[in-house]
């Protein structure tokens, strides 16, 4: 018989549903694990603000930082913030290991991102990643890397080592494009080595509500009633065309020669998914966006929506002749597409960089604070 909870039956239509959430207490208190068994859950994405509302926001931490500065007072605000996200990190994959035992490497995976002050700097992100995925040692860890210029080559690197990526900060059809290569240029480099290319996994994670945001404020500024009739329609045509291209690219030659070998697919995995106007179904870019070989890791809010009211079934690759037109329309409205998703890469870069850089103050403010209850307590 059918679960009665939308969440369960993702999996039946080929889409795994992963948590875009991570908190200490959540993994302590048995809320991760309670998901796992009750809602299907089998991934868990982590990011700079994540964190930064976790650790800065919560009392979860408190304890364990008394204790790290105990043993080292001089240890500074970064390396306090990397051994806390490692734990949760750790406590995570081992929660989902036998998701990832049960379905052979495919689920079951957590995602560290590496420091977004790093998203420039391609050597500095190879060797954040490989240091990341050493010192986590978990193999159902994806190591986060974005999709900027400088980001490209460091994905073709880390696969090729055999280290699991998640590509994040994806926005456009080129984003799609660009990562499909680096990600197969990287399994050929591990299969040129004699490495296991079916041990390596990644996803590519597409952003969705985030492209609404910013074309609709462009028709907005277009201001005809075709222009206006156009709003909400983007982010949800973007993805289905970007599916198509996914579609293209893992049925060539090349990827069947490499899939020969053992490798996966790379999943597109929809992010951004909470619905940020009220005026659209707070549940629209999970309902739109089900289909085969994808992910889709959900925040909070849009879990607690879709489980409620959700409906699960396959529409992504229903009406992809539409989504072309939706595009093409709105391009010819003079709204532009390239410059508009640059501008979502670069700021969604600046996010996560001042999210990072807040979280830093607001360790080494509960640094100092708890330094200086030691030293008057002595």
């Amino acid at each position: 018989m059918p679960s009665s909870n939308p969440l369960n039956q993702l999996a039946a239509l080929g889409q795994s549903f992963w948590y875009d959430n991570i908190q200490r207490s959540l993994l302590t208190g048995g809320a991760l694990a309670r998901m796992v068994a009750e809602d299907s859950l089998t991934g868990v994405t982590s990011n700079p603000a994540i964190f930064n509302k976790a650790i800065s926001q919560s009392q979860d931490y408190d304890d364990e930082l008394a204790k790290l500065l105990s043993e080292n007072p001089q240890r500074d605000a970064a390396a306090l913030y990397e051994v806390l996200a490692i734990r949760d990190i750790q406590a995570a994959a081992d929660i989902l290991q036998p998701v990832y035992d049960s379905t052979n490497g495919v689920d079951g995976y957590v995602s560290l991102e590496v420091s977004p002050t790093l998203a420039h700097d391609t050597q500095g992100t190879i060797e954040e990643g490989r240091r990341l995925f050493k010192t986590v040692g978990r193999p159902n860890l994806l190591i986060k890397v974005p999709a900027t210029p400088a980001g490209l080559p460091a994905i073709t690197a880390l696969i090729g080592e055999g280290i699991n990526v998640n590509v994040t900060l994806m926005f456009s059809l080129k984003h799609y494009d660009d990562v499909a290569e680096a990600y197969l240029a990287g399994l050929e480099k591990l299969a040129s080595r004699g490495g296991d290319i079916g041990r390596i996994a990644s996803v590519a994670s597409f952003f969705v509500s985030r492209v609404d945001g910013i074309f609709d404020k462009a028709l907005q500024r277009v201001g005809t009633e075709k222009a206006l009739s156009l709003q909400g329609k983007m982010g949800i045509a973007n993805a289905k065309v970007a599916y198509r291209r996914f579609e293209t690219t893992f049925s060539s030659d090349r990827f069947k020669a490499l899939q020969a070998k053992g490798a996966h697919v790379q999943r597109p995995l929809w992010a951004s998914t909470s619905s940020k106007n009220p005026a659209y179904r707070d549940v629209i870019y999970v309902e739109e966006l089900i289909g085969p070989y994808t992910v889709d890791t959900m925040p909070p809010v849009t879990v607690e929506a879709f489980r409620d009211h959700g409906h699960a079934e396959v529409r992504l690759t229903k009406d992809v002749d539409a989504a072309f037109e939706v595009i093409a329309q709105i391009e010819a409205l003079g709204v532009d597409y390239t410059a508009l998703t640059e501008i979502l890469q670069s700021d969604g870069v600046a996010a996560f960089a001042q999210a990072f850089q807040e979280m830093i103050a607001n360790i080494d403010t509960k640094r100092t604070a708890s330094v200086t209850h030691a030293g008057a307590g002595q």
